[in-house]
């Protein structure tokens, strides 16, 4: 059988040591790239397309769930958190189906979470990892704050087109992102990721729905659950078997176009 390809992220030393010691004890698992925060953590997952990531939570500037946010649904390998959360937000990831391990790290928690990876390897299915965690990423902002926010502002606003905007309600705010600002949009199963201005904004609604708000003049669709401004789109890397990445201003974001889809931005490329 095959090895799970690994990575491991954590800004901690100590735990990254203990992590990688605990993980070369399991034969089935071969690690093949480490990282010490969030960027680095993107970048290996989209370079090396590693089958399982152990990523910590908390860590300063992109923390493990803005990495997940960040990567498009088709990109997200299978992720097990580590995390020092209290209880009621390790509750959210057994509701939505998401492993994690508790720190300080046990050996018995992390064979639990490599086996886990290969039942679903094992089963031979190729599903989407980004909705539970995204489902889980938004139970727990429920349970830190319970405010309710006016339900009628945000659905005549997000439903005004003339404004060309889109409006967004997270934990105790109200956040409204001009559409000139999105940069794309990523969907994970009943939400999305808006990525605007080096922030993800997480909105329960469906692609479908969201496109009918969205001018359709600048936003094109170019992979399965993902869009992209063309205003943003700065450079574009030849992939294999037909596929490409776009590389959005600023050099930070890639995002993979599928041939399915290639078509949907020809014209754009070709008055580049």
């Amino acid at each position: 059988m095959n090895k799970i390809r690994a990575v491991i992220v954590d800004d901690e030393p100590l735990a990254l040591n203990v992590l990688r010691a605990k993980l070369n004890d399991l034969e089935q698992v071969e690690i093949i790239g480490e990282g010490k925060n969030g960027r680095q953590a993107i970048e290996l997952i989209v370079d090396l397309n590693p089958d399982l990531v152990f990523l910590d939570i908390q860590m300063p500037g992109l923390n493990g769930f803005d990495v997940v946010k960040n990567l498009q649904s088709e990109l997200v390998p299978l992720i097990v958190f580590t995390t020092a959360y209290e209880q009621y937000a390790l509750d959210a990831f057994d509701v939505h189906a998401v492993d994690y391990i508790l720190k300080p790290i046990d050996a018995e928690r992390i064979q639990r979470a490599v086996e886990r990876a290969q039942e679903r390897m094992a089963a031979s299915e190729q599903t989407d990892n980004k909705p539970p965690i995204i489902g889980a990423i938004d139970t727990i902002s429920r349970k830190e704050n319970a405010l309710q926010l006016d339900e009628d502002l945000n659905q005549h606003s997000a439903n005004n087109n003339l404004e060309r905007k889109i409006v967004i309600k997270e934990r105790d705010e109200i956040t409204v992102l001009k559409q000139t600002d999105i940069e794309w949009v990523d969907a994970a199963g009943d939400y999305v990721c808006l990525h605007a201005e080096g922030e993800t904004h997480i909105k329960r609604i469906t692609l479908k729905e969201l496109l009918e708000e969205l001018d359709d003049s600048v936003f094109k669709r170019v992979h399965r659950s993902t869009i992209v401004n063309l205003n943003f789109i700065e450079k574009v890397i030849p992939h294999t078997k037909g596929e490409f990445f776009l590389e959005l201003q600023g050099g930070v974001e890639r995002i993979k176009v599928s041939r399915n889809y290639k078509e949907s931005i020809r014209s754009f490329l070709s008055e580049k």
